[in-house]
C-alpha cells in the first residue's frame, strides 16, 4: 500500500484533477503538502486523505522536505512525492532526493527547468532548437541580438511556456525589456532567435526510459503570438492521425531529446516549431503534464481517463497506452475589453451549428475577473472522428461567439 504525498502549493481546479485521480487509484494511502489551510480542499478530497501538512511556502524546497518529513512519520514511510506546476519541479526532485524517496532527482529536473542548459545539451547532442545565449549584461545582449539578427526572444531561463516572456523587434526594443529585467550575474536573460513557422506539442509518456506514447497538438496561432494579441482568440488540434510525414521528423526527434534530458518515467510537454523551409526546431520541454486542458483533449482522443492514467504511471510505474480514436480541439474564450465579463453573445448560434460536437465548455460568467493568461476566460472542447470537422468547429466557435468586458 504506497502511501503517497502530493505538493498542492496552492489550491488550484487543474491541481485538483490529478489530486482526485490518485486518490481515487486502488490501494493508495494520499496525503498533501500545501501552504494554503485544509479547509480550501473541496471535502471529497479532504475526506479521502490519510495526511495533510501545511507550510509556509508550497514552493521552498526546505520547507517542503520539512513537511514532508513529518508526513513520513505520521504514514511510516513516503514512497512517492507528486506535483505537477511548472515551477515546482525542481523543489520536488531536491526534496525527494534529500529523503531519498523514488523519482526524478535535481540534476535531471535542472535539465528541463534551465532552458539554457536544456538547449546547451541538444546543441551538444546535434538536436535542433533555436539560437540562444544567457545573458548576463546587457553588452551581451546586445551582441546576440546583433548576431542573430532580430527579432529576438527573451525570457527568463526558468519560464513557462510563453510566460514572462516577450518579443524584441529591434535593438530599441531590446533595451527596453533589458532596462526592466536588469540582468546580472544569478539573474540572467536567456536570448533566442525568434522562429518562424507553425508551433505544435509533443506530449509524452516516459516508462523505465522506453518513450511508449506521444501526442500531438497544433496551436492556432502560437502562444506568444496570443499573448502579443489580446484580440486573437487561441485554438488547439489536436489531430485524428499524427502518424503520417509531416510528422515524422518529431517522432524521430520527440523522444531523443528526452532522453537527452534524463526523461526516464513520467509525462512530459514539448514545444516544437515546423519553420517555413519545413525543419524542426524544439522549443522548451517541461518534465510535467501539460496544461491548459491538455490532459482533458487527450483524455476525449483517446477516450480514457489521462488523469487517471499520470496518476497509474506515477505511483505504479505501470501504464498501457492509449489508442487514438478522434480528433479533439479546444477554443479558448478571450474577452474583448478590460475589466470583468459584462456578457456572452453568440451562444444560441454556436449551439445550433455544432452543439453535438460540444462534449466540455467552461462558458465566462458575467462579473467574472478578466484572465491574465493566453487561456482566457472560458473555453470549449469539440470532438469527432474526422479531424477537419473539429477545425471547422472551432472556427464557428471563435468566429461566433464573443465575451465582452466592462
Amino acid at each position: 500500500m504506497p502511501n503517497v504525498v502530493f505538493a498542492v502549493p496552492y489550491v488550484m481546479e487543474n491541481t485538483l484533477r490529478f489530486v482526485r485521480a490518485t486518490a481515487a487509484l486502488p490501494g493508495v494511502r494520499l496525503a498533501v503538502i500545501s501552504q494554503d489551510p485544509i479547509d480550501k480542499l473541496p471535502p471529497d478530497i479532504r475526506e479521502q486523505l490519510t495526511g495533510f501538512q501545511q507550510v509556509q511556502d508550497g514552493m521552498s524546497p526546505d520547507a517542503l522536505t520539512d513537511g514532508v518529513r513529518k508526513l513520513g512519520q505520521q504514514l511510516g514511510s513516503v514512497d512517492r512525492l507528486l506535483g505537477i506546476l511548472e515551477p515546482l519541479q525542481g523543489p520536488l526532485a531536491e526534496v525527494r532526493q534529500r529523503l531519498r524517496i523514488r523519482g526524478m532527482d535535481a540534476p535531471t529536473a535542472a535539465n528541463f527547468r534551465d532552458k539554457a542548459r536544456m538547449k546547451d545539451l541538444f546543441a551538444a547532442h546535434d538536436l535542433p532548437c533555436a539560437r540562444h545565449r544567457l545573458c548576463s549584461s546587457v553588452e551581451q545582449a546586445v551582441q546576440f541580438g546583433r548576431q542573430s539578427g532580430y527579432p529576438v526572444v527573451a525570457k527568463p531561463p526558468a519560464g513557462a511556456g510563453a510566460k514572462a516572456t516577450a518579443r524584441c523587434e529591434n535593438e530599441t526594443e531590446l533595451l527596453a525589456f533589458l532596462k526592466d529585467a536588469v540582468p546580472g550575474t544569478g539573474r540572467e536573460v536567456l536570448l533566442e532567435e525568434f522562429i518562424q513557422g507553425r508551433e505544435f506539442s509533443f506530449d509524452t509518456i516516459t516508462l523505465h526510459g522506453h518513450h511508449i506514447f506521444h501526442n500531438i497538438g497544433a496551436y492556432h496561432p502560437t502562444p506568444l503570438q496570443v499573448m502579443e494579441n489580446p484580440w486573437i482568440q487561441w485554438c488547439v488540434v489536436q489531430p485524428r492521425h499524427i502518424d503520417g510525414p509531416e510528422f515524422a521528423p518529431i517522432h524521430k526527434v520527440g523522444p531523443r531529446a528526452l532522453s537527452t534530458l534524463g526523461m526516464w518515467t513520467g509525462m512530459s510537454h514539448m514545444e516544437w516549431f515546423r519553420r517555413k523551409d519545413g525543419s524542426l526546431a524544439i522549443g522548451e520541454v517541461a518534465a510535467r503534464p501539460p496544461g491548459a486542458q491538455f490532459m482533458t483533449l487527450m483524455s476525449y482522443v483517446h477516450d480514457v481517463d489521462m488523469y487517471r492514467a499520470f496518476a497509474q504511471l506515477m505511483v505504479f510505474e505501470t501504464c498501457t497506452p492509449p489508442v487514438r480514436q478522434f480528433a479533439a480541439g479546444a477554443a479558448y474564450l478571450r474577452g474583448q475589453g478590460a475589466g470583468r465579463v459584462r456578457a456572452v453573445h453568440g451562444l444560441d448560434q454556436v449551439e445550433q451549428k455544432i452543439g453535438a460536437l460540444i462534449v466540455e465548455a467552461r462558458l465566462p460568467q458575467p462579473g467574472q475577473a478578466q484572465a491574465s493568461s493566453y487561456e482566457g476566460e472560458g473555453f470549449v472542447i469539440v470532438r469527432h472522428p474526422e479531424t477537419s470537422v473539429v477545425e471547422d468547429a472551432l472556427r464557428q466557435i471563435i468566429t461566433t461567439l464573443r465575451v465582452d468586458l466592462a
